[in-house]
Parts: C-alpha cells; structure tokens; sequence
C-alpha cells in the first residue's frame, strides 16, 4: 500500500483505532516541549498525575516568553521549572537560549518522531519531517505520563510545489499564499503535506517557516520529508545519526491536493487584523510605516537573520522607523558575532533583542497609538501587538528590510540585485544552557514561589442546570481576545484566580464581574460564538480561566481544533448549533435550561429550552465516546482518576 510521510509516521506509532479518516485514533509520543507561559501548569498537571519520572523518549521545557521580569512572578516560575525539570526527567533550556521551535530543530527534531508541545507553533518541527501538533498542557502533561495522544484521524492534503522561488521572493510568501487561497479556518481537521519538485529547492529553515505558519490555517499539522537537504542542515548541527529518510511513496493517495507553482510567487502581505487578509506587497507600496520587527519562532533563523545583514549592508534604517530583530536561538546569535554580522546589525540602526520570544506575545515593544508595524511573525491580530490602534502587517524578511531602509512599504523587487548569504559549513554548537535531568532525583527539592496557586478543580456535570449567556461574541474569536498575552497577564499563567480577572477583558471589561456574580448566584455561566471560535494561541488558560469562572459550555458555529481539545479537557461543553441561524435567536443575559445530561451528551444531541420565550434550540456535540465521558466526569483530570472505571 502507498503512503504519505504522514501516514508512515502514524501508522508507526497508532496504539488505538483505525487511521481511517474521520476516526478517532491514539498516538505514541516520542517527544514533548513546553515553554513557560504554559508550562508551569502543564508540570503541575503532572504532578497531579503521579507519574515518578517523565515516559516520553524525550521532554524538554523551554523558557522564551515570559522573559521580561518586572516583577518576581516570573523568575520564581522559571526557578520552579527548572527544578521539576530536573526531578522528573525533563531538559530545561535556559532563558536566553532561545526560541522553543529554533531551538528544538536546531538540537532535538528527529524526522519520523511525533512531537507534542504546548505551543500551537509546534509543528515548525515538520519542517524536518517530525509530526510535531500543537495542544493544550494538559495533554503534555498526559503524554510525559506516557499515556497516548487522541485525535480524529485528519485529511491530509497534498500541496504540490514546482518551480523554484524568484529572487525577492520567500518562503513566508509561500505560506502567506496558502492562507490567502485557503483562509484562517482552510486547514481545520487536516494535515499539509508538502511534495514535488520544488520542495527540493526550499532549506530547514524555509520549510520550518512554512509548516510554523500551518497553524494560522487551523490545521492539525504540518510536514516535509526528510531528504538530503535535511541531512545536510542535520549534518551542519553535528546530528547526522538523528538523521532518517522518510519519502512519500511515488503513487501515494492523498485527500486532496493544492498546486503551487513557486515561480509565480511574489512578496506578499497579511494586512490588519488577520493572517489570511493577503495582499500583493506591490498594491500596498507607499504606505507608511511606524515600526518593523525581525523575529519570532517564524523567521529567526540565522539565514534569516543572516539575509537581513546582507539588505542592510552599507545602509541606514530610515530615520522615522522603529526597527529591532530578535535572532531565534543563542546560536544564531554567537554566529553573527562571530562573522561580523551582528556588528553591521548595529551599524545600520536595529535594536538587536534577547533571543526570546518578545514582541510577538506583546512582551515589549508596542507600537505607538495608531502605528504602521511589520513584523515577520505569523499573527496580526487586533491588540496582539500591545496597541489596540496599531495596524500589524505580516511580512517576509526581505519585505521588512527593504521597507526599512525607505520608511515606506516596499516592494524588495526594487532593490535590485540581490547579495547572496554564504551558507556555513558547521553551525557553532555550545549547549552548555541546556541543563540536563538530575541523575539523583529524589534529592531534588521543588521550588515553588507565591504567585503558583493551586490546580482549580472542576466538578461532574449535573443532569439538569440552568445557564445564563453571560457573552455573545462573533467569528473568528482568538485565544488572544479570550486571554490576553503581554507583560501584564503572562507573568500570572500559574495562578489562575489571579490570571482570571482578565478574561475577554480586551472585548469586555464587565465579563469577570458578570461571570463571578452568575458563579455566586449558583448558575453556570454560557458564551455564545460564531465560527472558528478559539483560533490561534494554544493556551489551556482561554479554557482553565472561564472553567474556574463558572462556564459550563461554549455554544459557537464552529470550533478552532485546539481550543476544541482543551475545552473538554477541563470540562467546558463545546456545542455547535444545528443551524446555525439559531446563533440569533440567543442574547445577552438569556438563560437557557439543560436537561438530561447525562444522556444526551451521549446522543451528542442537546435540546435546550430559551426560558425567555420558551423557544427549542437543538445542538450537537461533535465528540468521540472518549470524549464524552470526558466531559460528563468535569474534566480529563477528574477522568484520569478514573481510569480502572472508565477502562
């Protein structure tokens, strides 16, 4: 039988179901990563679990976000994440070693693996060919258990590129293409599969570019093979016996299949406020611009940064613009000091950042009030930047360079000739930052500062409940607007109480209020949605907040597939509407009753009564046997517990 990479790669490692489409199956991890602003919960999932030492063949927690210590919230979570690392089994990479998935590719992608992380940037590793998904922490915490990971066996579509890219165009227009054709929710319930010619002529880091941004279409994974090019890059990394080839088989089937020929790319541009507003740089040009940022887990390679050098060589950064770049990883950071491009970075006028996160979740940074911003990251959301007023626009590198130079948006094709960057024969390898499991566990004491609260726990589903709508909000809500990111809500992601008040706080500064007087009133609490509600971010918080606030259900058009998973890991209801005009029919302050719980969560059909005007909504629950016990139990870790009952 035929295979896709991906379908080796699950078939390799399926403990449970069928890979039948649409079926739910289970998966061996081989590895996992955390970084910090979702990982303090995720070892504390862990603990909960009872678990000795990690099963996984490899876990590493990584810190990148929260680097930006104002206060002593987040040195004491790092501290307590670096001793729990070492105890339980677990490689802890230091601040200021780097970005999560540069590091992680750099120094620990195995092609064939599965990888797991608590990050939904996770499938950068696809680049290597890994089957890297991102998730909740909660499902970390499971994995390092070494239970399986469950999924719905996804479609797995085949993008086929030909052709070889121009000169100013990129890797980042690439994947900008796909979103401009198949949009923020194109890629739900599927797995991208790049193949042909032109795969061949794309590096690591261009593929890690690509599959990085899989996740702004909503798709479960993202994957290259694993050929000579990345045995070559392996080889650089002095990791030629991680290297293992995984092809596609010639007459491979796929679901569907999405032809891109590369030599018809041009530079492209995701205008305000959404991945998929794509644009022709060149419909844009003139427009001008406040700020431009070079960085994030998307483009921060040392090629990356590297072409950056090269576009500003014996230039200046124009004198009305902002400009600063973050190099992904330590090493691509001693690299450029070492060949002199780090000097020329300074030469020309960049802000040179720490090897972290930063910008990218509103760590620092902001624009001005009403700014023009470019930023070569993969989301533009409103408010992400940490100015509501701002304007984001998503670029490549050499978009942002050549804007740089002219204050303006600017087409790179004008440049001129290109300079090429001379590929290193080795990378520098030092990984004297990555701290290693302790060999004497049992003398390791954990250490745990005032702001780590305890677990909230959750409570089984009562038969029948009344539930008010305490938010009704449109399509295409993120996990940002759920729970906000930056310097004043990530350093409190290991207290939920606390991290709690600002819940949807950006869309509405009255929910915590409303949601807490509902609790107090002895109801639970309804949001109401509309489709791919939850899209973006990771983060278990936009389902561990409103689980602790008294939200029994999501009531939405149509669900983002992490958020999805993580709100029945916490015992949050995610229903859709049968017909989705009945979106209308429900307001603020309604109050709808639920009957019959118990067994209509099996039927996955769900009838409630609007106490307004006495009106009949059906909904559907869209979960696996596994799932809805899940839920009827409050939540997975209540359900963990029960495991010799539940089987």
């Amino acid at each position: 039988m035929a295979l896709s990479v991906t379908e080796k790669i699950i078939r390799n490692h399926i403990v449970s179901g069928e890979p039948v489409k649409g079926q739910e199956i289970g998966l061996k991890i081989d590895q996992t990563l955390t970084q910090d602003a979702t990982g303090t919960m995720a070892y504390l999932q862990f603990e909960a679990i009872g678990i000795p030492k990690v099963k996984t063949e490899l876990s590493v927690s990584y810190i990148d976000h929260n680097t930006l210590q104002t206060g002593f919230e987040n040195a004491d979570d790092h501290l307590f994440l670096q001793t729990i690392a070492k105890k339980y089994g677990v490689y802890f990479s230091k601040p200021g070693n780097g970005i999560c998935h540069q590091v992680h590719l750099e120094r620990f992608g195995i092609a064939g693996k599965t990888l797991l992380g608590s990050d939904s940037h996770t499938p950068t590793a696809g680049g290597i060919g890994m089957l890297a998904i991102g998730v909740g922490g909660l499902d970390i915490a499971l994995a390092m258990a070494g239970m399986p990971f469950y999924l719905k066996m996804p479609e797995i579509v085949n993008i086929r590129l030909t052709g070889r890219l121009n000169e100013w165009s990129s890797a980042k227009d690439i994947i900008l293409e796909v979103l401009r054709r198949l949009s923020v929710k194109g890629g739900v319930g599927k797995i991208f599969e790049y193949t042909g010619s032109g795969v061949n002529t794309l590096s690591v880091p261009q593929r890690a570019t690509i599959t990085n941004m899989g996740a702004e279409l909503g798709a479960t994974s993202s994957i290259f093979p694993s050929d000579k090019i990345t045995y070559d890059w392996l080889s650089r990394q002095n990791r030629e016996k991680d290297f293992v080839e995984i092809l596609p088989d010639d007459d491979a089937r796929y679901d569907a299949t999405i032809e891109i020929n590369l030599s018809e790319i041009e530079p492209l541009i995701a205008c305000p406020h959404s991945p998929d507003n794509v644009k022709p740089v060149r419909e844009v040009t003139g427009t001008k611009i406040n700020q431009i940022l070079i960085g994030s887990c998307t483009n921060s390679s040392f090629s990356d940064i590297m072409t950056a050098v090269k576009i500003l060589e014996g230039n200046y950064v124009h004198p009305e613009v902002s400009f600063a770049l973050a190099p992904g990883s330590r090493q691509v950071l001693m690299m450029l000091a070492k060949n002199g491009g780090l000097k020329e970075l300074y030469r020309a006028g960049a802000r040179v950042l720490e090897t972290a996160c930063g910008p990218c979740i509103g760590m620092g940074l902001a624009p001005n009030t009403n700014g023009i911003s470019l930023r070569t990251f993969n989301r533009n959301f409103e408010a992400r930047s940490g100015t509501k007023s701002a304007q984001v626009y998503l670029v490549s590198v050499e978009t942002a360079c050549a804007s740089a130079l002219t204050g303006v948006i600017t087409d790179p094709r004008t440049l001129g000739k290109r300079k090429r960057i001379k590929s290193s024969a080795k990378f520098l390898i030092d990984d004297s930052m990555i701290i290693s499991p302790a060999k004497d566990e049992e003398k390791i004491e954990i250490i745990r500062g005032p702001n780590i609260a305890p677990l909230p726990v959750n409570e089984g589903i009562k038969d029948n409940f009344i539930a008010k709508v305490i938010l009704k909000v449109q399509d295409n809500i993120t996990t940002d607007h759920i729970m906000p990111a930056g310097a004043k809500v990530l350093p409190l992601r290991s207290n939920i109480p606390k991290i709690a008040e600002f819940v949807y706080s950006g869309i509405d500064t009255t929910f915590y209020k409303r949601a807490l007087e509902t609790k107090g009133q002895g109801k639970y609490g309804i949001i109401i949605g509309g489709e791919n509600y939850g899209q973006g971010s990771s983060r278990e918080h936009a389902a561990l907040a409103p689980m602790y606030l008294g939200i029994k259900a999501i009531i939405a058009k149509s669900f983002a597939r992490i958020h999805r998973d993580n709100l029945i890991n916490f015992g949050i209801i995610p229903l859709v509407f049968e017909n989705s005009t009945d979106y209308e029919k429900i307001d603020l302050n309604d109050e709808l009753e639920f009957n019959d719980m118990l067994l209509t969560i099996d039927k996955g059909k769900i009838e409630v009564l609007s106490l307004k005007d006495k009106t009949r909504i059906t909904l559907k629950l869209l979960a696996s046997d596994r799932e809805k016990t899940i839920l009827k139990a409050g939540g997975k870790l209540n359900y963990i517990r029960d495991v010799p009952k539940n089987g």
